[in-house]
């Protein structure tokens, strides 16, 4: 184990940082991918889910998936869509949700419990996350 983490990429450093620094705040879109799944915004659809253009990464597991009547709460950010592919992984489930005025998230939902979600290929979901989960990325090395 280690306390500190450096992440090259093409032999130049991206980011060097603790390793839950790393995986909760990673500086490049290529370090948000390489320590894990991400979902990496930018340009229109990153104005959508945020307002601004600037890209930022969200990880599947810090995203709410609900039946799309269902209210985000007013500290959450929101978006809408339709389940594309459902994915049981015993510990977990992974949607893949097409979002309404393009672009696609992945969501990570822990299956704590035995109860289904009910959601399915083709439903109407409404996913929420709260903005401090949204990690700016920038397109400079550390």
């Amino acid at each position: 184990m280690s306390d500190r983490i450096a992440v090259f990429n093409l032999g130049r450093i991206e980011q060097i940082d603790t390793p839950t620094a790393i995986y909760e705040h990673p500086a490049t879109a290529f370090v948000a991918g390489f320590v894990g799944v991400s979902n990496v915004c930018e340009g229109e659809l990153a104005r959508r889910l945020a307002g601004a253009p600037e890209p930022f990464a969200i990880r599947p597991e810090k995203i709410r998936i609900a039946r799309e009547e269902m209210s985000a709460t007013d500290r959450s950010d929101s978006a809408t869509g339709k389940v594309e592919s459902v994915i049981y992984l015993g510990a977990a489930t992974r949607y893949l949700v097409a979002l309404d005025g393009g672009g696609s998230l992945a969501v990570l939902y822990q299956n704590a419990d035995e109860r289904d979600t009910g959601l399915a290929t083709g439903a109407r979901v409404r996913l929420s996350w709260l903005p401090r989960h949204r990690q700016r990325l920038s397109g400079q090395r550390a």
